[in-house]
């Protein structure tokens, strides 16, 4: 009966935070010292990612199915989000032949304080010719232009296919429509750090995903 037709998953819906959605008390949860007084609220908290990082592996072994993925890491922000992700990825595969992963870095810097620049710095990507014929997985922190950049790149080396895991979407204003093929988390258009998101190269250290402060804002600012 059609009524009982399954549909297709999702997998590029991720979990939705709310825009009304108040977070948890800093005092809840253990975080760095020195950025005391730098925090609004803890937005994710740190078992909550690694607990959905988890469910991401598996659904994109279930959809990409048996073969070779040249993994292409985002960097700074992704590696954290990178090197979970493929854990997870080699724990599922650990028993099947079919499935070899190899991993490559490329850096995209698209902010300056808390400001999205308009003009996007890829940086590294001389030897993105070899992704050609490849089935590659683009595995980075947040989506917007930045990664429309580098798909717009790497498309000009004809892989056999592209899918993109972002383990944060945001609402935002700005937006091009872009969705990734994997997501982690929809968030509310909110300047996030932690979990390898940084704000002026601070608050990488910082396990969970938080919404900065004006005062943190100010005492990192460039």
């Amino acid at each position: 009966m059609a009524g009982n037709r399954e549909e297709a998953p999702d997998y590029g819906q991720g979990v939705v935070i709310t825009d009304d959605w108040p977070g948890y008390d800093l005092s809840l949860f253990m975080y760095p010292q020195h950025y005391y007084g730098d925090l609004e609220y803890v937005l994710i908290p740190h078992g909550i990612i690694v607990d959905r990082i988890e469910r991401l592996a598996k659904d994109i072994m279930k959809d990409i199915g048996c073969c070779d993925i040249m993994v292409l890491c985002v960097l700074k922000g992704g590696y954290k989000f990178c090197a979970d992700l493929v854990e997870h990825l080699k724990n599922i595969s650990r028993n099947s032949d079919c499935i070899f992963m190899k991993v490559d870095f490329i850096r995209l810097k698209s902010y300056r304080n808390d400001q999205s620049m308009d003009e996007m710095q890829i940086i590294g990507g001389d030897d993105l010719w070899t992704l050609a014929g490849k089935n590659v997985l683009i595995v980075e922190i947040g989506t917007g232009r930045t990664i429309k950049a580098l798909l717009s790149s790497i498309e000009k080396y004809k892989p056999n296919m592209i899918k993109v895991a972002s383990l944060l979407v945001k609402r935002t204003p700005r937006s091009d429509g872009f969705r990734p093929d994997y997501a982690g988390f929809e968030i509310p258009n909110l300047f996030v750090v932690g979990y390898a998101l940084d704000y002026n190269e601070y608050f990488r250290d910082l396990n969970h995903i938080c919404v900065i402060n004006e005062h943190g804002k100010e005492k990192h600012r460039v």
